[in-house]
């Protein structure tokens, strides 16, 4: 047999093979490190979009708008406006022809009402309510303007529009829509609130996470600590599997014919919603839970036989402890996507025109996801920054709850 010889690396052949070996691993670390910067490139740039055009759907511009009360002589008492009834009262009493007649008396007989937001007799309602001494004064009250007004104030309206506002620069001003965190649907770009979608999400999360986590975690400790390994496990392994693949719009289709369908269970609500995706997040749940709980070492579960346990000791007081990490890091991830979740919930009826926010998990209801679809559905200009707050909105809760895997998965994963 004959001897290899030893490899010469100085010949100029080994050079050269050499040079291509390192000039292909700097071109795929080169490939590797555009790719990162391409991804954080496109990442800063939604980033950056979604702030600068919904910045000022988080703000509302303001009409000072003086008002004789004591003029307007409104049938209402100090009584009255302490009742659980002073909303009807001030209402009944004509308050909104009041404030029309203040802003046509102050702008401009034709065209003074028109400045003015529908909610702006709301603002003022609220304002009485405050302080009913308003009623034998006059005062000066700080009243949205109409979504056009406010949109050529912000740099963003036609141009008529913005010629009123050159005319009434003085009497603007800018500030914080408390009414967008507090409302819900409106038709009136300036009077939508978030907070029925956020509410109806809440709820629907809610139905989602009592359902999806101990059945999915209870289906992840039996297929890994106690189920024969069998024909009908592995199917029920691969079945799990490919549920975790299925597109979202089947699990929609799915809730329309069981919850809807044949149950009857109301539409458009978070319990159906809940159901829905709770049916979409359990494999998620149960493929996370059996790799938290197969990275449990075999010693942990030989070490509590030894000293006396019993096998359901062993799993709950020392597999599930030490698995728990893993299974809450999957938990919240299926979480975050099933609250990113649209075609499902539209397949339930989760699209309807919500003037309230809910008050239980029957009632009628929309999530943020949906909420956001409906607006970018509208016409008017005022809803384009509405749509990116509300996306704001949404990014920042899904990045609180991928903020928390981290957090649970780093505070207390073991290293074995």
């Amino acid at each position: 047999m004959t001897e290899r010889a030893p490899t010469d690396w100085r010949t100029d052949a080994m050079r050269r093979r050499i040079a291509r070996r390192y000039a292909a691993e700097r071109r795929f670390r080169a490939l590797g490190l555009g790719a990162i910067l391409l991804s954080a490139g496109f990442l800063a740039f939604l980033i950056v979009t979604m702030i600068a055009q919904g910045a000022s759907g988080f703000t509302e511009t303001r009409l000072a708008l003086p008002i004789d009360f004591g003029r307007a002589k409104l049938a209402v008492t100090p009584e009255q406006l302490r009742g659980a009834r002073a909303d009807l009262a001030l209402a009944g009493a004509g308050l909104e022809g009041v404030v029309d007649s203040a802003a046509g008396a102050a702008f401009g007989a034709n065209g003074g009402a028109a400045l003015l937001s529908d909610g702006a007799w709301l603002r003022v309602r609220d304002a009485i309510k405050a302080d009913p001494s308003l009623l034998r004064r006059t005062a000066t009250l700080d009243v949205p303007v109409a979504s056009d007004i406010d949109m050529a104030y912000k740099g963003a309206g036609s141009a008529t529009a913005e010629q009123t506002v050159a005319v009434l620069r003085g009497s603007l001003s800018r500030g914080l829509n408390i009414g967008f965190f507090d409302g819900a649907d409106s038709t009136d770009p300036t009077r939508v609130g978030i907070w029925g979608a956020l509410k109806g999400s809440l709820l629907t999360m809610a139905v989602t996470l009592i359902l999806a986590f101990p059945i999915g975690v209870l289906s992840a400790l039996y297929l890994e600590e106690y189920a024969p390994r069998n024909r009908w496990t592995d199917l029920i392994e691969v079945s799990i599997n490919n549920l975790a693949a299925v597109p979202s719009i089947i699990f929609g289709l799915l809730g329309l014919a069981v919850f809807l369908g044949t149950l009857g269970l109301p539409r458009s609500a978070p319990i159906v919603g809940g159901l829905t995706l709770a049916l979409m997040t359990m494999p998620v749940i149960v493929i996370a839970g059996r790799n938290a709980i197969k990275a449990v070492p075999p010693s942990i579960r030989d070490a509590a036989l030894g000293i006396g346990a019993s096998p359901v000791q062993v799993v709950f007081h020392h597999v599930l402890p030490l698995a728990l990490p893993g299974i809450l890091t999957g938990t919240i991830i299926g979480m975050a996507r099933a609250l990113g979740e649209t075609a499902p919930l539209l397949m339930i009826g989760m699209r309807a025109f919500i003037a309230a926010p809910p008050t239980g998990l029957g009632d009628p209801a929309t999530v943020l996801p949906v909420q956001i679809f409906l607006w970018s559905d509208e016409v008017q200009r005022g809803f384009v920054e509405k749509t990116s707050a509300a996306i704001i909105v949404l990014l920042v809760f899904l990045l609180a709850m991928n903020g928390l895997a981290i957090y649970l998965r780093n505070r207390f994963e073991t290293r074995w």
